[in-house]
């Protein structure tokens, strides 16, 4: 994931950071415990793709 991406993008809902997982092409937002898909090197910045972060996992 390119660094300065990182810098522009926002999760869509709370508009706070995102933190990659490189390990599961994930963009995460911990406010809202949301993992965001990334295929193909593109975001999937929707609600809908997202992911619900489960209690015990760490966002």
């Amino acid at each position: 994931m390119d660094p300065k991406l990182l810098e522009i993008l926002v999760c869509p809902l709370c508009k706070g950071p995102l933190a990659w997982r490189k390990d599961a092409l994930e963009l995460v937002c911990k406010a809202d415990r949301l993992a965001f898909p990334v295929r193909d090197d593109i975001p999937v910045m929707l609600e809908e793709e997202a992911r619900e972060l489960p209690p015990e996992e760490e966002a």
